[in-house]
């Protein structure tokens, strides 16, 4: 499969993030973090799997994620990412998301939506204008999992 739309390889300024305080009412929530991809809800949780790896990723609190969590409401999304740039895996999504683009620098282990029907997943950094998703939760992994090279990866609602 050739891709046409790639994700932009600028690396611009990105100022500091501002840090994402949120009242939660869990005591053994993760104390305030430093946002670099959206806005993270611990309550929204889904599977990541990439062959014989499984991966727990947060999803953002916006619409974005919850239309992408939607498509998973039926059962498990399955999509074709391929390499790009050396940093990413990126491919269609099957859908359009609404996006709200925002400059941002990635981080390895985000996912976010790119031009509303492109989902790419980070195993290095780019700075772009991209709507955020996810993000993993543990990378323990991660790069090994996603390989040199084309992968299938399975989007699922966490139990």
């Amino acid at each position: 499969m050739a891709l046409t739309a790639g994700c932009g390889a600028g690396t611009g300024d990105a100022g500091a993030s501002p840090e994402a305080v949120s009242e939660n009412e869990q005591p053994s929530a993760a104390p305030d973090s430093q946002e670099t991809s959206g806005e993270e809800s611990s309550e929204m949780k889904i599977n990541v799997q990439i062959g014989e790896y499984t991966f727990t990723a947060a999803l953002a609190d916006n619409a974005a994620a919850r239309a992408f969590a939607e498509l998973m409401s039926d059962g498990a999304l399955t999509l074709s990412l391929s390499d790009y740039g050396g940093f990413e895996k990126v491919g269609p999504i099957g859908a359009e998301l609404p996006a709200d683009n925002r400059r941002m620098t990635t981080e390895s282990g985000d996912i976010v939506l790119y031009s509303g029907d492109q989902l790419v997943l980070f195993y290095g950094s780019n700075t772009w204008s991209y709507t955020p998703l996810a993000r993993i939760d543990g990378l323990s992994g991660w790069a090994e999992a996603l390989g040199a090279g084309d992968v299938d990866v399975t989007f699922s609602p966490a139990q």
